[in-house]
């Protein structure tokens, strides 16, 4: 292929409610968007930065910085594109795996529909829809998570995932528990929040059949996530800790984590997400898709990503309306629990021009 230039549209999607974690509360996700255009084709690719600093130390103005000033111009010097060439290409710069990770996978879009190929059939998907999950934030008091879970359970979510902090642990697991009963799939998410002097309050959970504690500790604390494992029952989940499949593989040596949370963004992509999925697979790890609130853009390259076999749990891929009201693409709609993974070339769905039109907030155009 040969590439013309690439677009980044800076977007902003109003949340159906506040999304709280242990690092932040969102009302609104600002997106960067990546349109790369080929003689032939254009493809997209979703860059899961959050406005400001707190998940990672990736965000979005910075991510369009680096694109603009580095990363763009070094895939424009290239003869010849495809998604191979990417991450070669750009390892010179160190880090912004999100930003490189957008990039990659517009370029992987745009090749996909050049070839004919849907990125499920390309990434080497084993199902033709794949179990829901759902992430519920951190609420203002038990009853009102009690009504959300609810209200998720009733729409068909196979999978129930609980943002966790101090303060905020026990109780509404407990309560959860006690309302839903044992037989809910029912896992934690502390996003780095908890620290190893916090393992006898974590082992709390263990009497309530989690599926995973999801990254209890510092993200380069893999030393304390492998004596944590010796303290709690509970199987140790790690995400923001994974960013390639070396670190994955390092995690599994020292016993840091018995599950792995892949998330492509993360992890610098998805040719890269799927060397992870590899590697978990060969050390029989069971991976599953986390969600970054993504548009129905990067929600059909996460389905399409879960469909692998390795990832065995329901990951974040739920449905477009748990989010948005109104999504820039065809939503996604949840049926018996399920995603249907996009059988159409590339992502295998596109943006609806008026919808995108209505919360775009800026365009840039970089020509090669």
């Amino acid at each position: 292929m040969k590439l013309v230039g690439v677009e980044l549209r800076r977007i902003a999607m109003p949340l159906v409610a506040p999304f709280r974690t242990s690092f932040a509360t969102m009302t609104t996700r600002e997106i960067l968007l990546v349109r790369v255009e080929t003689e032939d084709h254009e493809g997209y690719g979703e860059c899961v930065t959050m406005a400001d600093p707190l998940y990672s130390s990736e965000y979005t103005a910075a991510a369009a910085d680096v694109l603009r000033s580095y990363l763009v111009p070094a895939l424009a010097a290239l003869p010849d594109l495809d998604p191979w060439a990417v991450a070669p290409a750009l390892a010179a710069f160190k880090g912004h795996r999100m930003a490189k990770a957008a990039l990659e996978t517009a370029v992987l879009d745009a090749w996909l529909r050049s070839h004919d190929l849907s990125m499920g059939q390309w990434l080497g998907a084993t199902a033709e829809r794949v179990p829901a999950g759902v992430s519920v934030g951190i609420m203002d008091s038990v009853p009102a998570l009690l009504d959300a879970v609810d209200g998720y359970l009733s729409e068909g979510y196979l999978r129930i995932k609980l943002k966790i902090e101090p303060g905020w642990d026990v109780a509404p697991v407990r309560a959860v528990r006690e309302r839903f009963g044992d037989d809910v799939p029912l896992q934690v998410d502390a996003n780095t929040a908890y620290t190893l002097a916090d393992a006898a309050q974590l082992a709390r959970l263990d009497p309530y059949g989690l599926l995973l504690i999801e990254q209890p500790l510092d993200e380069e604390d893999i030393r304390g996530h492998a004596e944590l494992a010796r303290q709690v029952r509970t199987p140790i989940c790690l995400d923001e800790s994974i960013v390639s499949a070396r670190s994955a593989a390092d995690a599994l040596a020292m016993g840091a984590c018995s599950v792995v949370n892949i998330k492509p963004g993360r992890v610098g992509g998805y040719l890269e997400a799927r060397r992870i999925h590899d590697v978990c697979a060969a050390n029989g790890v069971p991976v599953w898709c986390g969600g970054m609130l993504e548009t129905g853009l990067g929600r059909a390259a996460n389905v399409a990503l879960a469909a692998l076999p390795g990832f065995t749990l329901p990951g974040d891929t739920s449905a477009s309306g748990r989010y948005y009201r109104t999504d820039i693409t065809e939503p996604f709609v949840l049926r018996d629990g399920h995603l249907d993974v996009p059988r159409g070339p590339g992502l295998g769905i596109s943006p609806a021009p008026g919808q995108l039109a209505e919360v775009t907030r800026s365009t840039e155009w970089i020509g090669r």
